[in-house]
């Protein structure tokens, strides 16, 4: 089966994301993590805090940024599947933080990269 552009435009946005955090300090812990609750895009830490990283890849602007399409009923989601993602991995952390990352492809392969830190 043929993979969809969409697909693999957000598979390589996560991906560069990934990349741009690691470069900003970030340790990665965990990537597409799943449970019935749903998905987090990246999970990681800065410093001492910890921080579910939620990521919107668009190839444009036209319908919207990608931060927009992040709305208050995914950051309350994001939030509870924060607490799983601790209480599955049996630690805590002092400081959760939900952020954001929005990209959109540039046509070069290349990304406009911008990150929301505390949105949640």
């Amino acid at each position: 089966m043929a993979a969809r552009a969409k697909d693999i435009l957000g598979k390589t946005g996560e991906q560069a994301a990934a990349d741009y955090l690691e470069s900003a300090g970030f340790r990665i812990l965990d990537r597409n993590w799943r449970c019935a609750g749903g998905e987090i895009d990246i999970v990681a830490t800065e410093r001492q805090v910890f921080v579910v990283c939620e990521v919107k890849t668009r190839s444009g602007t036209r319908c919207g940024t990608p931060l927009e399409a992040v709305g208050r009923a995914k950051l309350r989601r994001l939030r509870g599947l924060a607490v799983e993602w601790l209480n599955a991995h049996g630690v805590r952390f002092e400081q959760v933080r939900i952020d954001v990352v929005g990209l959109v492809y540039e046509g070069t392969g290349g990304y406009t990269i911008e990150h929301l830190r505390g949105v949640g």
